[in-house]
């Protein structure tokens, strides 16, 4: 399983980089191009947290570029107050979360993230299971309006909407199964 989930998500890197290399960002706005950065950087946390051979980053490491992508997108949310904005800021706050509550002890995993070896549960699984809930609403709206929106129209939103869809549900996942 964790390797099925590990392609999926490395999978979705793909439509990221398409998306920084040929849509028009001037048009688009500087908001867009930011989002979809950060979609690409929690696509490579949720490979690296979920594939068996970990990453190439230690876990400090991600926390450190999680709380960066946090505060950032934390700060444009309250100047702009763009829901996309908030999204992307919950979602660096939940993968911090998952990265940090994940016990480091031992030398199951070293300093390397790697959720897949976890044979304990997150600390705090209240936050986890909220979390968990935000994501699938999330995951489950954006479809919706996926499938029944106009919008599709826009250059990139289909994938964006995609990614967003398959992000949230894998969030929730990890989050429900290592809280549970």
């Amino acid at each position: 399983m964790d390797w099925a989930l590990t392609v999926v998500f490395a999978a979705l890197a793909l439509p990221c980089l398409l998306r920084l290399v040929r849509l028009d960002y001037v048009r688009l706005g500087r908001g867009v191009r930011n989002g979809d950065l950060a979609e690409l950087l929690l696509v490579v946390a949720m490979v690296a947290m979920l594939s068996p051979v970990g990453g190439p980053i230690p876990a400090a490491g991600w926390q450190a570029v999680l709380v960066l992508t946090a505060g950032w997108f934390a700060l444009a949310w309250w100047r702009e107050r763009r829901s996309g904005c908030a999204h992307h800021a919950l979602s660096a706050v939940a993968m911090l979360y998952m990265v940090t509550a994940m016990p480091h002890d031992g030398m199951a995993h070293g300093p390397w993230l790697t959720m897949s070896t976890m044979d304990t549960r997150l600390a705090a699984p209240l936050v986890a299971v909220a979390a968990a809930a935000y994501f699938a609403f999330d995951a489950a709206r954006t479809g919706v309006l996926m499938v029944r929106g106009p919008a599709v129209a826009v250059s990139g939103h289909a994938s964006r909407a995609a990614c967003r869809v398959v992000m949230g549900a894998g969030m929730g996942y990890m989050l429900l199964a290592a809280a549970l």
